[in-house]
């Protein structure tokens, strides 16, 4: 399971930042124009607003998860989600906490 959240983090790494990149090259780090093209009508707007409320679920889940489990640098997911977004924080962190329970269980 572990490889496939490693898989799973990388291509949530890096095809979102495909997009944001493609955006960068054609706009450049016009932020104004980005918040108005992540809302610029009722459907995308659902899907910001739900990946917004997703990012402040899995920080928080992160966090709970994370301090139960005395795993160490749990800010480091939080870090992730902001950066990138959940499609990269989560199998990461899914990545690193079932390495934590590999080496509590043996």
């Amino acid at each position: 399971m572990k490889n496939l959240y490693a898989f799973l983090a990388i291509i949530g790494f890096l095809l979102p930042y495909y997009f944001l990149v493609s955006f960068l090259l054609e706009n450049g780090p016009n932020l104004g124009l980005l918040i108005d093209q992540l809302f610029a009508n009722n459907i995308s707007t659902f899907f910001a607003v739900d990946l917004i409320i997703t990012g402040i679920v899995l920080l928080v889940f992160i966090y709970q998860d994370a301090h139960k489990l005395e795993m160490g640098n749990w800010w480091a997911y939080g870090i992730a989600t902001l950066l990138v977004g959940p499609s990269f924080a989560m199998p990461l962190f899914l990545y690193y906490r079932e390495s934590k329970l590999d080496t509590t269980s043996s």
